[in-house]
């Protein structure tokens, strides 16, 4: 007899992500997976059939997720305006506050794991939210949609016109997988090891060379981010470039990233996660997670490997 962890194996990840995308963080995503998956081992008695395994567990979970967002998550921006001056970050704003970058490797639809998406998500009440992704993303019919939610057809329906509205405002007009296909393998290879080879070398100009007029640098859970060009600039010689770093390509949020190391006096140690966003070939934001919870998530040494890149 097939037991209930084998039952569920080949839909753990992809209930992960959706829970990711539901809740916009790591950790909130594997608690909400541990209690879908608790309460479906419970209710699996009284599954009928009268959907697929996979339907039905996408209610329980979406059901879980819903129990679980009492907060909404926020992106630098969100929480407040740009920072002007470099001597002071602002202390730590810790608990259920920021959107944080997801490592999952399995993605149905990228586009649906990107940063400004899932922060996007935020911004809507929790059934409009339930139903953009449900239907949306992972393509389930308004019908099935609205047994999950135990509601109607008409109210799906309606909940997916005001929620593709406010997602349509927040978002950039091009998507970063779009971006990253404009620019090629090979460029963003070339751009990725140029942002590393001038973060490594504290290289000012080289660095800035690679970022747009407008370009975002935000790094929770602290609240300072910094807005432009020349307040970035300020930034990176006062602060950022005031000790060594080391640099490993990662990938989070289905595209290209760096897990950065601090020479902080005891070898280089893990110190966040950074997630550059392009536009035209240039990167416009250097989403970058300082929280230890949220870096805990990826799958990098704590201390960059000698001799490793």
């Amino acid at each position: 007899m097939i037991s209930f962890d084998e039952l569920v194996a080949a839909h753990r990840a992809e209930l992960y992500v959706h829970c990711y995308r539901m809740l916009g963080s790591a950790q909130d995503a594997e608690d909400a997976v541990q209690e879908a998956l608790l309460a479906a081992w419970r209710g699996l008695a009284g599954f009928q059939g009268r959907s697929s395994l996979r339907t039905w567990l996408y209610r329980v979970t979406t059901n879980a997720c819903l129990r679980l967002s009492t907060q909404r998550r926020l992106l630098s921006s969100d929480h407040g305006p740009p920072f002007t001056q470099t001597a002071e970050l602002g202390e730590p704003v810790t608990g259920p506050v920021w959107v944080e970058p997801c490592p999952e490797a399995v993605y149905l639809r990228r586009e649906s794991v990107e940063l400004a998406f899932v922060a996007a998500l935020q911004h809507l009440p929790g059934n409009q939210r339930a139903v953009l992704i449900l239907r949306d993303v992972l393509g389930f019919s308004a019908a099935e949609v609205a047994g999950m939610l135990d509601t109607s057809t008409a109210s799906v329906n309606s909940a997916m016109q005001r929620a593709k509205a406010t997602v349509r405002r927040r978002v950039p007009a091009r998507s970063q997988q779009d971006e990253l296909a404009a620019l090629g393998e090979d460029g963003v290879r070339e751009l990725v090891g140029a942002l590393v080879t001038a973060w490594e070398k504290a290289d000012v100009e080289g660095l800035l060379d690679l970022l747009t007029e407008d370009v975002r640098f935000t790094m929770p859970p602290l609240p300072a981010w910094f807005d432009g060009r020349d307040d970035v600039r300020k930034f990176l010689v006062d602060r950022l470039f005031a000790t060594p770093w080391r640099l490993l390509p990662v990938t989070a949020n289905a595209q290209p990233a760096l897990a950065c190391y601090r020479n902080a006096g005891a070898g280089f140690q893990l110190s966040g996660i950074a997630v550059p966003h392009l536009r035209g070939g240039r990167i416009c934001w250097l989403a970058t997670f300082v929280d230890p919870e949220a870096v805990a998530h990826f799958p990098v040494p704590r201390e960059f490997p000698a001799g490793d890149r």
